[in-house]
């Protein structure tokens, strides 16, 4: 119980911080809505996604088709929420994989240093280098276009930034008093690593998630559009390839998901921004 009550503390003391970041707020409001969306797609939806002939092909926004139909006569409205379920959980799992990946190199790379971090930051830079959105299109097109593989291809192009703040973190964290003394005390180098270390980079940790939440929306909605994307599953930009071809007529199949992507990569930097702003407070001055 008491962990519990310390937990809420914790969480009272941070929202009574990031509540004076409008930015931040306007951001997580922004993120939460598309979140409800996407959990309770089923009940906001008024027909199954990727239906056809739920009323005629191109029709404009109506009472019926609250965004309008395509060129199937399938229901935008419903297709968008739907559409943001798969958007939102390929990006959030592929955030939290590489994440866990670029984490455990980093603080391996920064913690021993010599020619394991050289190592590490070669193949990291390498990673780096490479044009992100050509990676994934030869990864997708070697693998194959699937839900689990487009996973796989974020998750590879995601590691490589985290890893090196992490990094940078561990460099900087192993001089300092406690961590020698912990090295004193004959702890383990993993005990040391991920008791003492990682724990202390939390705070860059979670604010690069946000951030690299956005860039894996983007990377998933461009594969999805350039046709490298999962056709059995609707997706934002699934919808933005089937409109390629119809956007000069009906304006509203390229607006909606056009428009939601960039609201939600938006919330995520907004809300990024907040974090950072009460992680590191002397960034404001």
């Amino acid at each position: 119980m008491r962990k519990i009550s310390n937990i809420i503390k914790k969480l009272k003391g941070f929202w009574k911080i990031f509540k004076q970041n409008k930015i931040g707020v306007a951001g997580l409001i922004i993120l939460l809505l598309f979140i409800v969306l996407a959990i309770f797609a089923p009940f906001f939806a008024t027909y199954p996604p990727l239906t056809t002939g739920a009323g005629e092909a191109f029709l404009n926004p109506s009472y019926k088709h609250f965004l309008g139909t395509d060129n199937l006569g399938r229901d935008l409205y419903s297709e968008l929420l739907y559409g943001a379920r798969i958007t939102l959980i390929v990006s959030f799992i592929a955030v939290i994989t590489s994440t866990v990946v670029g984490v455990f190199l980093g603080a391996i790379a920064g913690y021993y240093g010599g020619i394991v971090d050289s190592i590490l930051m070669r193949i990291t830079e390498m990673f780096l280098v490479i044009p992100p959105i050509f990676l994934a299109l030869v990864l997708v097109a070697i693998f194959g276009a699937n839900i689990v593989n487009i996973i796989i291809v974020i998750s590879i192009l995601s590691w490589p930034q985290t890893s090196r703040l992490v990094r940078a973190e561990i460099l900087s964290l192993k001089e300092r008093p406690y961590c020698k003394a912990a090295i004193a005390s004959g702890a383990s180098d993993f005990k040391i690593i991920f008791s003492e270390l990682v724990p202390n980079t939390m705070t860059t940790i979670i604010v690069n998630m946000s951030l690299t939440q956005a860039t894996a929306i983007l990377i998933e909605s461009a594969l999805s559009f350039l046709g490298f994307g999962d056709s059995s599953m609707v997706s934002w930009g699934l919808m933005l390839n089937n409109a390629q071809e119809f956007f000069r007529q009906s304006w509203y199949m390229v607006f909606f998901p056009g428009i939601s992507i960039f609201m939600v990569v938006l919330s995520l930097n907004l809300f990024g921004e907040g974090l950072n702003d009460v992680f590191n407070p002397r960034r404001k001055k």
